[in-house]
């Protein structure tokens, strides 16, 4: 099983990115997936979680509003769409993939991890 991120650069303050995580190995199509991140000497913390049904999110407060998850199951793909990015945005991002349905903010939720794909937002 293996989850690959890509879509991670450098951006201005106030610009966007689209993060990709493409899912080989099994069909995630009946399992939650999300996305995490991790700052430099900082621990990895929850940012958004879809589960499968799609049409339940789950977002932190500090990117509530400002990015957006989304998962194409015919295409194995999930998507996270970054708004307004802003300097504390900067981190290492990383997909997940939990072996059940609905899945919480807290790392142990995730049983498969991709190898993250960095954003730097200068400002």
């Amino acid at each position: 099983v293996q989850l690959q991120a890509s879509g991670g650069g450098l951006v201005q303050a106030g610009g966007s990115l689209r993060l990709s995580c493409v899912a080989s190995g099994r069909t995630f199509n009946n399992y939650a997936m999300g996305w995490f991140r991790q700052a430099p000497g900082k621990e990895r913390e929850f940012v958004t979680t879809v589960n499968w049904r799609v049409g339940t999110t789950y977002y932190a407060d500090s990117v509530k509003g400002r990015f957006t998850i989304s998962r194409d199951n015919a295409k194995n793909t999930m998507y996270l769409q970054m708004n307004d990015l802003k300097p504390d945005d900067t981190a290492v991002y990383y997909c997940a993939a939990a072996t059940r349905r609905v899945a919480g903010s807290r790392v142990r939720d995730y049983d498969y991890w991709g190898q993250g794909t960095l954003v730097t937002v200068s400002s």
